[in-house]
């Protein structure tokens, strides 16, 4: 290509330690525990102040500084190791190349609306982010050759303040762009751009690229001179609530990063949409044909074999969906470039609802797409019922929807302490055998001491994070002493601590255990057997009632009578959630079934030897067997929600009071719990080989990637 992705930023760097700017504008440092030491060796105060930003600290370390490092033996020697492994990375044959040789030049995009890669890139709201960026991670991984689509979001994602009643505030912080691993595409010294066509006006948008490992991923975004002010703040933030924005985004997105791929001179071979918001890149693949003398019949067809479509929403009310007026506003030029009338445009994702017909973006996926799944077993089984009606002469179970349960990336959130063990008693390859489940008996092999001591040195480091952060938000004023105490100043590192983090969303009910206060307060404060619980999350801002439910959570958790032992720690992102997972004992999650489709948190957790307490809903259904954690509640229906909430929390108090409690504080005398270490070893076992994106990716590549292949 003639296109100039590579970073321009000049560090002024001695020669000897130079290749540290490379290594910045590269994301495959974020999953190299010896990376991020070797970043943080420069200046660790500035590399924890500055949130783990390469980029930043090279700019502001001091040269005095930077030439003492570049005649350091031990740190040089550990630089040295460190890009022998990453050349490595690059040079070695990948599983791709091995297993599927037919990938070569014919690369997979993947679309979504965002990515979570790491926490100064905040481009991501949650999950759907975090698995978007794990799915890259372990592509790159894998050599496969995959590039990615989102948007380049100015204004990042909002950070969140709790004031002293509880009420959630969200601080918009714009991106300082030269802080940042992107990098502006430019072709001839001028950015290259895109354009839609809406009926009044034209929309640009220029490329930003980020290196993730092998993989690009390309981010768009519409902040340019040539577009008027309400454009320009089109891909200013995420998940604009205004349904203007909404089905501008959407059409960028899907019309937009086609165009953007072929700017760049991509030719992709299977087109995958992960979630329903890029669903507009179907219609644009065909209007491409239409444009070459195909009907959009012909286009349809041609295109249908390479089109991939996730869901990730169990729910109808969670698809997004298009009040008709808006095409007539917005898409009224792409239905007579297809060759369609409006009705038949309106027909191939009309949608029947209570209040009138809707365009439905999940619909338009798979009424275009060869290959469509859910994120877990159940989800497939949830979502093939929901979409039945696309299908009415096939039987529930008949309904081509699948089913590929999400994973994590293990090298990205597993603690640099643990991987270092698993070297010493599984061999220095370990991670050789990541997805291979008989590999993993070999955890029987590590000394519980030593698995325990691991677990404990996590614990205080999580304590020790926490106390941290409380000092800090002290010192900058503002905080009240009762806030100091909400925020963990009192945890205990030696105390049986649960974990609760993710999105606040209704259904995720987050004050469940909090539905006979008495009860559980009697648990926490039992001598000699105190328990902990840590509670973390944001709403999205325009959820009213989310943010009602942080406040419900916060003003229990600052009663005097908790004694500081239940927690809220603002401002969840993934650098609190690596603490958290690799911390607690216990990840509790408490979803009304079968609401929550997949879930991954747990599966960061569990791969730490932490143990999953919650509903057998999403992946949890999948993973449990009895001794690898614990269910909250039974995998049946109910005629009400108030009844299924008063069954799941009886059998959360009932299951904290008289096996995990009891559990965790049996010790032999020099103070170990085997019987929980037996716990921790088989929820290993269990999820670590099966619940990563290694098995997650190599799976859609199987089930869908080879046969669009084969479909082209």
């Amino acid at each position: 290509m003639e296109f100039l992705t590579t970073p321009t930023q000049n560090f002024d760097l001695p020669k000897r330690i130079a290749r540290l700017g490379e290594l910045a504008f590269n994301l495959w440092w974020t999953w190299q525990p010896e990376a991020a030491r070797l970043f943080g060796r420069l200046d660790y105060a500035l590399w924890e102040r500055l949130g783990h930003n390469p980029i930043r600290l090279l700019h502001e370390i001091g040269r005095e500084r930077l030439n003492q490092t570049a005649k350091d033996k031990d740190y040089l020697a550990l630089y040295d190791a460190l890009f022998e492994s990453f050349d490595s990375y690059f040079a070695k044959q990948s599983w791709t190349q091995q297993a599927h040789p037919e990938f070569d030049d014919k690369p997979v995009a993947y679309f979504s609306m965002e990515f979570g890669l790491h926490e100064t890139l905040p481009i991501y709201s949650g999950g759907l982010g975090v698995l978007s960026g794990d799915h890259l991670k372990e592509s790159s991984d894998l050599g496969l050759p995959l590039v990615a689509v989102g948007f380049m979001y100015g204004q990042g994602y909002f950070s969140q303040r709790i004031s002293e009643d509880g009420w959630q505030e969200a601080l918009n912080n714009p991106l300082v762009f030269e802080h940042l691993p992107v990098t502006l595409v430019t072709k001839n010294n001028k950015p290259v751009t895109i354009q839609i066509e809406f009926p009044d006006r034209s929309l640009t948008a220029q490329i930003w690229e980020v290196r993730v490992g092998r993989v690009p991923l390309y981010l768009l975004d519409s902040n340019v001179e040539e577009n008027n002010e309400f454009d320009r703040l089109l891909t200013a933030r995420l998940y604009w609530s205004d349904l203007d924005r909404r089905v501008m985004q959407e059409v960028l997105l899907g019309v937009g990063g086609v165009r953007a791929l072929r700017a760049l001179d991509y030719s992709p071979a299977v087109w995958h949409m992960n979630e329903g918001h890029a669903s507009f890149l179907t219609l644009e693949r065909a209007r491409e044909l239409v444009a070459s003398g195909s009907t959009f019949a012909d286009a349809a067809q041609k295109t249908h074999g390479q089109n991939v479509f996730t869901t990730h929403t169990p729910v109808p009310a969670g698809n997004d969906e298009f009040p008709l007026w808006l095409l007539d506003k917005y898409l009224a030029r792409l239905w007579p470039e297809l060759g369609l009338t409006r009705e038949e445009f309106v027909d191939i994702a009309k949608h029947h609802q209570p209040h009138g017909e809707t365009f439905s973006m999940p619909i338009l996926a798979l009424r275009l797409s060869s290959g469509s799944n859910g994120v877990s077993e159940l989800h497939g089984q949830v979502s093939r019922e929901m979409w039945n009606f696309l299908w009415p002469d096939k039987a529930e179970n008949d309904v081509p929807i699948q089913h590929v349960t999400n994973g994590v990336h293990t090298a990205n959130w597993m603690a640099r302490r643990l991987n270092n063990l698993f070297e010493k008693y599984l061999g220095d390859d370990w991670y050789d055998h990541l997805d291979e489940p008989a590999f993993w008996s070999k955890l029987d092999s590590v000394p519980d001491s030593e698995l325990w001591a691991v677990r404990l040195h996590l614990k205080r480091k999580l304590a020790f994070y926490m106390r941290e952060r409380v000092r800090d938000r002290w010192t900058h004023g503002g905080f009240h002493p009762v806030q100091v105490v909400s925020s963990g100043v009192l945890i205990n590192p030696y105390a049986l601590t649960i974990g609760f983090a993710r999105r606040f969303a209704t259904y995720k009910r987050a004050n469940l255990i909090f539905s006979d206060l008495e009860r559980l307060l009697d648990m926490i404060n039992r001598p000699n057997m105190p328990v902990q619980i840590i509670f973390a999350g944001k709403a999205h801002p325009a959820d009213e009632p989310g943010k009602e439910l942080i406040q419900k959570v916060y003003r229990t958790v600052k009663k005097a009578e908790t004694g500081g032992r239940l927690v809220f720690i603002e401002d969840y992102d993934m650098n609190l959630a690596r603490y958290l997972v690799q911390g607690v004992d216990v990840w509790m999650n408490t979803p009304r079934r079968p609401m929550e489709a997949s879930g991954t948190s747990g599966m960061k957790a569990a791969l730490n030897g932490v143990l999953n307490f919650s509903v057998l809903d999403g992946w949890w259904r999948e993973a449990y067997n009895g001794h690898n954690g614990w269910s909250i509640g039974d995998e049946k229906e109910y005629s009400s929600n108030d009844i299924q909430d008063s069954a799941d929390a009886e059998s959360l108090y009932h299951t904290l009071e008289h096996e995990i409690i009891p559990l965790y504080y049996n010790r032999d005398p020099k103070e170990i719990s085997h019987e929980w270490i037996a716990y921790m070893k088989d929820t290993m076992k269990t999820v670590i080989p099966q619940f990563s994106t290694r098995r997650m990716v190599k799976e859609y590549v199987e089930k869908f990637y080879a046969p669009a292949l084969k479909n082209k």
